[in-house]
């Protein structure tokens, strides 16, 4: 991939359990001109949504606690996102959380590409107030990951805890990445989930920041990172 190319994806996803239409720029900016209407429509004002003359975020997934997360985690990513998904909530919040981050990590890993020119390593620790967190990334096309958040409540808003590690783990699968992100200290369960998020935006970003003179080089010693 070139020093200019644009990295951007987007992508509709549907089973019998979610319907989703994703839009995702790496760099921020506008979207691909082949994003569904449904999100290019989408409403600025709703609670997960902020445009900016970097940035477009909209993303609603009928899940507000997620929203929020992946509303963190673009931000603070840098990327554009849009995101819609209609899912089948009447039986839990499983299924739209999990294929709403593994169509994430799968726009994200289309959007890349060829990883190439990259710094293919992040790291960050975010706080949120009395919480702290860390994030390690490695853009490694090797999809593995270890969570450990220690959440104790039940849910955060409509989204069930043991739900927020598997929504990790879920992006990490299908953006084809190794992380290691570890909730370090907290007594809330909110904050730490957030700073979790915020913590793997900013080593995402780091992670896929373009190198200036390694353009086409692929960091690793075996001469690809692909499959």
């Amino acid at each position: 991939m070139s020093a200019t190319a644009t990295r951007w994806a987007a992508l509709a996803r549907d089973t019998n359990e979610t319907k989703i239409q994703l839009a995702i720029n790496l760099d921020g900016g506008s979207f691909p001109p082949e994003t569904d209407s449904r999100l290019t429509s989408a409403n600025d004002d709703a609670h997960a949504s902020q445009s900016s003359k970097s940035q477009r975020i909209a993303v609603n997934t009928g899940i507000g606690f997620l929203d929020h997360m992946l509303h963190a985690l673009a931000k603070h990513a840098g990327w554009s996102l849009a995101i819609n998904c209609v899912g089948d909530l009447h039986i839990d919040d499983h299924h739209t959380a999990e294929d709403v981050c593994i169509a994430l990590g799968y726009a994200f890993a289309t959007a890349l590409g060829t990883p190439t020119g990259i710094a293919r390593f992040g790291y960050a620790y975010a706080p949120l107030d009395e919480a702290l967190s860390r994030a390690v990334v490695d853009i490694s096309n090797r999809p593995y990951s270890v969570i450990d958040l220690g959440l104790k409540r039940e849910w955060l808003g409509k989204l069930s805890c043991e739900m927020v590690p598997h929504c990790l783990q879920s992006f990490a699968q299908g953006a084809r990445v190794t992380m290691h992100v570890d909730c370090l200290r907290g007594d809330n369960d909110h904050h730490r989930a957030e700073s979790a998020f915020k913590a793997l935006a900013v080593a995402v970003k780091m992670a896929t920041s373009r190198v200036a003179g390694k353009e086409g080089e692929v960091p690793s010693t075996k001469g690809t990172l692909s499959a």
